[in-house]
């Protein structure tokens, strides 16, 4: 379905000649304008990366297992609690001998 919208916001970006060349080269090889390769390009990337950090759908039952998983006291875990104990390599100074 079509974007109805009208582009009326404008977003002023400064960049190397080099990588300006880049794009321009980009944008030839995809039949596109450098307005239209970097704002496809800038839309896709936001598309992947916000997802996971937006929402997510959940059935009833997986929903019901979350917020078990969430109300449930934490599990033991003695292999990290030792690990944390440890000093890290940066904090031991027997690691620079």
């Amino acid at each position: 379905m079509p974007n109805t919208e009208t582009r009326n916001e404008k977003l002023d970006l400064r960049l190397t000649p080099s990588a300006k060349r880049t794009l321009q080269v980009a944008a030839i090889a995809a039949h596109r304008s450098v307005s239209e390769f970097v704002l496809e390009s800038a839309l896709a990337r936001a598309e992947e990366t916000l997802p996971d950090r937006q929402r997510f759908g959940l059935s009833a039952e997986q929903w019901k297992a979350f917020q078990t998983a969430l109300s449930a006291p934490p599990r033991r875990a003695p292999r990290l609690a030792k690990l944390l104990k440890k000093p890290s390599v940066f904090e031991r100074s027997d690691h620079l001998r």
